[in-house]
């Protein structure tokens, strides 16, 4: 693969010298007026094929990553109530792009292989076409609105939490370089106050929580994510140092962690991690990944990392917030109300954690 990739980086680079040079020649003063003609009529009809011959290369190429890539198995595993909402809009959006690029690819190649240059033809000159405008401006504006408005309307079911109503379960989500840890309300379910200035990491407080705050006493602080399955959470987000990102990919979630801020965003999980370790796309792609891995056996083994690979919902950073940045993960678990009550009651409270 590296030699293919080498032999069509030298021809890319070979071809653009050749046409720097004929560049060159064009611009040269005191030649024949036969060698300033920019291109004869071989040349472009040659060009013309080649343009049919680059659009039947990329539709070939798009072909084939469907046939070969194209299943989305991403799109097949939402863990989310909001999830195959967005996923919808996603599909839409997509099947918007390739349609418009298939056709806008099409005239392209087609008008430069048709209305190529011919010695005695004489291209048609439009100085304004006012209908031609008005399609090519108001086809597009209604087909954009649409898909703003549905996102718009996406994203506010989404947003939109009834906290009273819904009665979600309230965590807090700190990013921190390079880590994550999380923060239960306890049993009132309410947060107590926090902040970075309250960090006391010989008192073992390291989220900087108010110790004086009754409403923090109850609050459970771990470096694994637990959630109850079909049960409202919201998450509410602080950083310590840099901008980071919250994005949990299987529950369709996102959303930065700004230091000096609290942001939030909150779903509903609807799968647990046993169920999508029982989903076929799933099992499949731990199968492919653990057959990668059995090819490096010896490298990964003299690394001290555990050979077998077991899917398991995960909590990343998608912001690139230093050197670290792509081992800022944690590990999620959804699990049933009873398995989180049975592990809740292992954890300790904030009150009981202090030294």
């Amino acid at each position: 693969m590296t030699t293919l990739l080498i032999f069509v980086i030298v021809l890319f680079v070979a071809i653009a010298i050749w046409q720097m040079v004929k560049i060159f020649d064009l611009a040269q003063v005191g030649k024949s007026e036969g060698n300033n003609q920019v291109a004869t009529d071989k040349d472009n009809k040659m060009n013309g094929y080649l343009m049919i011959g680059f659009l039947i290369f990329i539709y070939v190429i798009t072909i084939l990553c469907f046939i070969y890539l194209g299943d989305l198995p991403l799109m097949s595993n939402s863990a989310s109530e909001h999830g195959p909402g967005l996923d919808n809009l996603m599909i839409i959006t997509m099947a918007v792009i390739f349609f418009v690029q298939t056709v806008t690819q099409f005239l392209l190649h087609y008008f430069a292989y048709k209305y190529r240059g011919e010695k005695g033809k004489k291209a048609l000159f439009y100085a304004d076409n006012n209908t031609l405008e008005a399609i090519w401006t108001i086809i597009p504006v209604i087909v954009l609105a649409g898909l703003i408005i549905y996102g718009l309307f996406t994203w506010n079911d989404i947003m939109n939490i009834d906290v009273e109503e819904d009665d979600p379960m309230v965590i807090e989500l700190y990013a921190q370089q390079f880590n994550w840890k999380a923060r239960y309300g306890g049993e009132d379910n309410v947060l107590g106050q926090a902040n970075v200035r309250l960090i006391d990491v010989g008192r073992a407080n390291i989220l900087g929580v108010a110790e004086s705050d009754p409403n923090a006493q109850d609050d459970v602080i771990v470096t694994e994510l637990h959630l109850p399955v079909n049960r409202p959470i919201l998450f509410k987000m602080r950083s310590q140092d840099v901008l980071h990102s919250a994005y949990m990919p299987h529950f369709r979630a996102q959303m930065n962690c700004v230091p000096g801020m609290v942001t939030q965003f909150g779903f509903t999980p609807t799968v647990t991690t046993k169920e999508m370790r029982l989903n076929p796309d799933m099992q499949e792609k731990v199968q492919n990944i653990n057959a990668l891995r059995a090819e490096r056996r010896a490298e990964i083994e003299e690394s001290g990392q555990d050979l077998t690979y077991e899917f398991d919902y995960l909590l990343l950073c998608n912001k690139i917030c230093g050197e670290s940045h792509y081992n800022m993960q944690m590990k999620i678990i959804v699990e049933t109300q009873e398995e989180f009550d049975a592990w809740m009651a292992e954890q300790k409270t904030f009150a009981n954690s202090l030294n």
